[in-house]
C-alpha cells in the first residue's frame, strides 16, 4: 500500500517508536441497518506520549470497511490528530505461514510405521494449495506427506485483523477517544407472529428482531439501535443472502424491549436494556406486542393473477386505535387461526414493507378452498379502427355454508368507458375497477359489464 512509503519515513524521523495496543472499548454503541451493515462506535482510554504515537487496536471487526473509519480524542479533540492509519488483516494461519515461507528452508517431519520418525529438510518452492512441492539435496519432493515445519514465524502477520494509528500528540497523558467505522455481515430483519380469533374479527400481533452478526468480533454490553429504512448505499455487483429464522414463541403484551422514534427518513429503534452482540451468534428481541386489533377477511377474484382461484387476504390499520401506531419494519408475517379450544393451526404468510403508522396492512394468506371464479369474454365489437366494444361475464361460486362477499377485480386499458354493468363498482385507478358482490351459501353470482375502449 501507498500508505506504507510514507509511514517509514514517519517511524525514520522517530527510531525508538514503539507501538502500544490498545485497552478494549469502555463503551459500545451498534446502529444495524437491514441492509447488512452496521455502524460501530466506541470509545477507549488511550494513554499518549507527547509527539508520535503508534497504536494498535486488535479488537475491531473483520469485515470492517476501513475507509469509514474515524478517530477523535473526546478530551482534546484539536490536540491529537491521526497522521497515518493501517488496517493489518493478513491473519497468522497455515496458509499465510506457508505462502510467507516460500523460497526459505523447511523440514517434512513424518512417523514412520516403525513408530521412528523421518525428517527431510529442503527448500519450500509451492504449498499445498498448489501442490507442495520441496527442493532437497536429494531432488525435488512432490506433495509428501507429514508435517511442514518453518523455521521462523513470518514477519508482518498478525494474529487478528488490527487497525494501527500514528498519531501525533500535543501533550502526553489519558485521553478518551471514540472509534467508529462501517462493518458488513451485521444485519437484522423483523418476524411478526399474528393470531386470528376464531370469528376472523380481531388478531393479536406479535413482533420479534433477530440479529445476525457475522463481522468477526462481539461487541460486549453495547447500546443497541436498529434503523428501519432503505439508506441508499453504492453496492458491489454480488451480494449475500442469508435464511430466514423462524419466529420465537409468543410473548406476553407489553414486553417491548425498544422505544421507537422518527430519525430523518428514516426510524430507529432503541433497545431499552444494553445487550452483548456476539460473533457468529443470532439472537432474537422482542419488538412488540399488540393484542385485539380489529381484523377484516376479504375475499378478491382477480381474473388477471389467476382466472380460478378466490384469493383469501386480511386487513388490518395500524393505527392507535386498534392497539398499533408503531412504525413497522419491513418483514414476515405468519398467521394462525385460533379455534375455539386452544388450537392454533397454520393458515398463511406475507411479507411487508416498512410501515407508517394510520397505513393499512393487507396480507395475502392463500387462495379460498370452497369459493370459485370463472370469467369469460362474450363479445368484442368493432366501432372503427381505434374503437372496440367488449362485454365480459364473471361468475362466483360460493360452496360454503354461509354467504360471502367478494370483490371481483378487473383491469381495463385505454380510454375506456363503463357503457353497461349489472352491479356498482367502483373506479380505484386509470385501470383498474372493484365490483363487491354479496353470493349467498351454495349460490353463484354473474357479474356482466360491458365497456368501451378507444387507443
Amino acid at each position: 500500500m501507498k500508505t506504507f512509503a510514507l509511514l517509514a519515513v514517519l517511524l525514520l524521523a522517530v527510531p525508538c517508536l514503539g507501538a502500544s495496543t490498545v485497552s478494549g472499548p469502555s463503551a459500545v454503541e451498534l446502529t444495524i441497518y437491514n441492509q447488512n451493515f452496521a455502524l460501530v462506535k466506541e470509545q477507549r482510554q488511550m494513554t499518549l506520549e507527547q509527539g508520535l504515537n503508534r497504536l494498535l487496536v486488535a479488537d475491531v471487526a473483520a469485515t470492517i470497511q476501513t475507509d469509514t473509519v474515524h478517530f477523535k480524542s473526546l478530551d482534546d479533540p484539536n490536540g491529537v490528530v491521526v497522521r497515518e492509519q493501517n488496517y493489518q488483516y493478513d491473519v497468522v494461519n497455515s496458509n499465510t505461514i506457508l505462502n510467507k515461507s516460500v523460497g526459505k528452508k523447511v523440514i517434512v517431519r513424518r512417523v514412520l510405521d516403525t513408530g521412528g520418525i523421518s525428517e527431510i529438510e529442503g527448500t519450500l518452492l509451492s504449498t499445498p494449495e498448489n501442490g507442495t512441492v520441496i527442493e532437497t539435496a536429494k531432488g525435488i519432493l512432490i506433495n509428501p506427506s507429514g508435517e511442514i515445519q518453518v523455521q521462523e514465524l513470518p514477519a508482518g502477520l498478525v494474529s487478528r485483523p488490527t487497525l494501527m494509528w500514528l498519531v501525533q500528540a500535543d501533550k502526553g497523558g489519558s485521553q478518551r477517544t471514540e472509534v467508529s467505522y462501517l462493518a458488513n455481515e451485521m444485519s437484522w430483519k423483523a418476524d411478526y407472529v399474528a393470531v386470528v380469533d376464531p370469528l376472523d374479527k380481531y388478531v393479536d400481533l406479535t413482533g420479534w428482531v433477530t440479529l445476525d452478526n457475522n463481522s468477526g468480533t462481539t461487541y460486549e454490553n453495547a447500546t443497541l439501535n436498529l434503523m428501519a429504512g432503505d439508506v441508499h448505499r453504492v453496492q458491489p455487483q454480488s451480494g449475500v443472502s442469508y435464511d430466514l429464522m423462524p419466529p420465537a414463541p409468543m410473548m406476553k403484551a407489553g414486553e417491548s424491549q425498544f422505544t421507537e422514534k422518527s430519525f430523518f427518513e428514516y426510524h430507529l429503534y432503541t433497545m431499552k436494556d444494553k445487550t452483548t452482540v456476539k460473533n457468529k451468534e443470532s439472537k432474537q428481541v422482542s419488538l412488540l406486542s399488540a393484542n385485539k386489533i380489529p381484523a377484516k377477511k376479504l375475499y378478491v377474484y382477480d381474473s388477471a393473477k389467476d382466472p380460478k382461484k378466490v384469493n383469501v387476504l386480511m386487513e388490518i390499520v395500524n393505527s392507535k386505535e386498534n392497539n398499533l401506531g408503531m412504525p413497522l419494519p419491513k418483514g414476515i408475517i405468519r398467521v394462525y387461526k385460533q379455534e375455539p379450544d386452544t388450537n392454533q393451526h397454520f393458515v398463511g404468510e406475507d411479507s411487508i414493507d416498512h410501515t407508517p403508522k394510520d397505513e393499512k396492512l393487507r396480507l395475502y394468506l392463500g387462495d379460498a378452498f370452497d369459493i370459485v371464479g370463472e370469467r369469460k369474454q362474450m363479445t368484442d365489437k368493432v366501432i372503427s379502427d381505434r374503437e372496440h366494444e367488449y362485454s365480459y361475464e364473471i361468475s362466483i361460486r360460493n360452496h360454503k355454508a354461509l354467504p360471502v362477499s367478494v370483490t371481483v377485480v378487473e383491469h381495463i386499458w385505454g380510454d375506456w368507458k363503463i357503457t353497461q354493468s349489472s352491479q356498482k363498482y367502483d373506479k380505484k385507478d386509470a385501470s383498474t375497477v372493484e365490483f363487491p358482490v354479496e353470493v349467498p351459501k351454495d349460490g353463484e353470482v354473474k357479474v356482466t359489464y360491458t365497456d368501451r375502449v378507444k387507443w
